[in-house]
């Protein structure tokens, strides 16, 4: 990874494990309330897009908040790009299986392999001397997944107790 871009690794990672995070749980949930690989790519894209930009606008003010109070030598503009890129390319890569596939399963299933590709691959050329990336991966990989577990619930208990019928 270049100098500049280990710089902004916080950055990359908040983007990139809260769209993991709050994506995979929303389309899990989505999966079972919407029952439609179309709306739920559609909702997705636009739930993931709404949040890449809300990040990006949260770690832009974070980090302009953290310059002002510390020496710090992060650009407020670049860290709020790295965080919106790294959502945005994300939410692409968590949707697509919801425009390629007509299974809705079989698209939520595609999801979590990517996730946990994402996961496995960021936490390797992420790692640092303090910790393994094998332990990182793990603890992305046991949230990421959580999340995503329960959200599937939560859209289960809702298509129930609302009748949802798309």
């Amino acid at each position: 990874m270049k100098k500049e871009t280990r710089k902004y690794l916080g950055s990359i990672v908040l983007g990139l494990n809260d769209a993991l995070i709050e994506l995979t749980g929303a389309l899990a949930g989505l999966t079972f309330a919407l029952q439609n690989t179309k709306v739920i790519a559609v909702a997705g894209l636009i739930t993931g897009s709404a949040a890449a930009m809300s990040m990006a606008a949260s770690e832009y003010l974070s980090t302009k908040t953290d310059s002002y109070q510390k020496n710090y030598k992060l650009k407020p503009k670049i860290a709020a790009w790295y965080t919106g890129l790294a959502y945005i390319i994300t939410v692409l890569l968590l949707i697509s299986p919801y425009l390629i596939f007509s299974s809705v399963y079989l698209s939520l299933i595609t999801t979590l392999i990517i996730s946990v590709i994402i996961i496995l691959i960021f936490s390797y050329f992420s790692q640092n001397k303090k910790e393994s990336w094998k332990h990182k991966f793990f603890e992305m990989l046991i949230i990421s997944l959580s999340i995503a577990a329960i959200s599937f619930g939560i859209g289960f208990f809702l298509r129930s107790m609302i009748g949802i019928e798309v």
